[in-house]
């Protein structure tokens, strides 16, 4: 395989994120963490905080899809969260498709779930 090509089951144009109900979601290239493909094309569907893995403000919930994650504080995310398919977007890389759900805060500064 050259330089810069992707193998045959991955879409040249990287993988589809829905975040909740969104139909349109956005593309994450292989090896891409999903937080940053999200913000490289403009789109706020997941709040951003240190993307470190460290503040825990983009954890959000694997729905469907097969994905690794790098490493994160198990102070947000425990091993019992990551076995419910819990992560940070920041260190998470999908292999596929994904839908996630996410934890937003409203303008009210109280929490809602995007689904």
């Amino acid at each position: 395989m050259s330089a810069g090509s992707f193998p045959p089951s991955v879409p040249e144009d990287g993988f589809r994120i829905s975040v909740g109900e969104d139909a349109d979601g956005f593309r994450c290239r292989p090896g891409e963490r999903v937080l940053l493909a999200m913000e490289r094309q403009g789109r706020t569907d997941i709040p951003v905080g240190c993307r470190g893995g460290g503040c825990g403000i983009c954890r959000v919930q694997v729905a469907r899809g097969a994905y690794r994650t790098g490493p994160m504080s198990r102070r947000h995310v425990t091993e019992e969260d990551a076995s419910l398919g819990y992560a940070l977007a920041c260190r998470l890389y999908a292999e596929g498709d994904l839908v996630l759900l996410c934890r937003r805060a409203s303008s009210t500064g109280s929490a809602r779930v995007s689904t």
